[in-house]
């Protein structure tokens, strides 16, 4: 094996907590029998205006992780943490993926907790006095809250990033990653993103004037050079390529288009030599996103992995795509050594795509 593919990233292992269930079986059952996830929100249990929303089905922080060190954890820091939790242990809880000061993190997010952002923010203003707040709260208002509890939880004693992309967080996190292993900055990168449903976001949302159904999730990839993949591991994928681009107007078609090209061109890739494309948005922004995908490689392309229909799981959308791809790659022996490319548009102004090549 020559030293350039040797240094290569590799996607070795994932995860993903999702409204499928907890767990890499679950979401790839999912994704398989593409049942539905929209349920109705229980007033008694979330202060929302939505009726309707894809939610982690009976998804408790204290059952998942237990009653110790979680009693003042917000909900996307125990989505975070229970999914590396998956990618670094087996069925039974054995730890298979070692991790110590070679190994990284980057979390791609919107903003953190924005229910803990307006809880916090609140008892500034509701309290007899400014610093009148709840000191435990602190903690979770800041975005890299969750990031930082991974690390502790799961001694992950390398480089800590939290990315706040929105919809392409995932895929600027995972660019982030690559150049890590690149700089020698980590043996190991652990790359997701994570995104939760409260009444803050919901609310945000609904006077955003935001029509899609809101879902919520995490997933997590592990990211290595294939020469320090260790024995128990196979690479799933080879990351070939990421791009990525702003767009200053609303439409962001061309933007998005453009990183699609560099990132085929920079891999010396054709569109037809793309087996399959998946976009990540919800509502309007992902009609036009795949609109733009159907233009470069064709209907057959962007129909051959059905998109995970989880509703809009905002910055953990795109990780939750290339969990959908792996997902299928896993059960179909035709995506042996075929091209995928994972695409996403954030509504605010970015748009991202990566490239990458299905273990054979």
């Amino acid at each position: 094996m020559n030293t350039k593919v040797a240094l290569r990233p590799v996607i070795s292992a994932w995860s993903a907590v999702s409204p499928y269930g907890v767990g890499r079986a679950a979401f790839t059952e999912g994704i398989g029998s593409q049942r539905s996830v929209r349920g109705p929100v229980d007033p008694e249990v979330w202060d929302s205006p939505d009726a309707q929303a894809c939610l982690v089905p009976g998804f408790s922080i204290r059952e998942v992780l237990g009653r110790k060190g979680t009693r003042s954890m917000d909900r996307v820091t125990g989505l975070a943490v229970s999914t590396i939790g998956q990618v670094l242990h087996d069925a039974e809880g054995n730890r298979v993926v070692q991790t110590g000061a070679d190994s990284a993190l980057v979390l791609g997010t919107t903003m953190g907790s924005v229910q803990s952002v307006m809880d916090f923010t609140r008892d500034s203003f509701t309290g007899e006095l400014p610093f009148h707040v709840d000191p435990a709260r602190m903690p979770n208002s800041v975005m890299n809250c969750a990031a930082g509890q991974c690390a502790i939880w799961h001694q992950l004693q390398g480089p800590n990033t939290t990315l706040a992309g929105g919809g392409t967080a995932g895929l600027l996190a995972m660019d982030y990653a690559r150049r890590l292993l690149n700089h020698n900055r980590a043996r190991k990168v652990l790359v997701g993103a994570a995104e939760e449903y409260s009444p803050a976001r919901a609310w945000l949302h609904r006077h955003s004037g935001g029509a899609t159904v809101l879902g919520e999730g995490c997933a997590v990839l592990l990211v290595e050079p294939l020469a320090h993949v260790e024995a128990g591991r196979e690479p799933l994928a080879e990351v070939l390529a990421i791009q990525s681009r702003c767009y200053l107007e609303g439409d962001p078609r061309a933007a998005l288009e453009a990183s699609v090209r560099s990132a085929l061109s920079s891999a010396d890739v054709q569109p037809g030599e793309v087996w399959a494309a998946v976009g990540s948005a919800a509502g309007a922004k992902g009609a036009d996103e795949r609109a733009t995908l159907r233009e470069i490689f064709g209907d057959s392309t962007v129909d051959r992995v059905p998109a995970a229909e989880l509703g809009d799981t905002g910055a953990a959308s795109s990780a939750l795509q290339i969990a959908t791809v792996l997902s299928v790659a896993e059960r179909n022996a035709e995506a042996a050594g075929k091209l995928a490319l994972v695409s996403a548009v954030d509504p605010h102004g970015t748009v991202a795509c990566a490239l990458l090549r299905l273990a054979g």
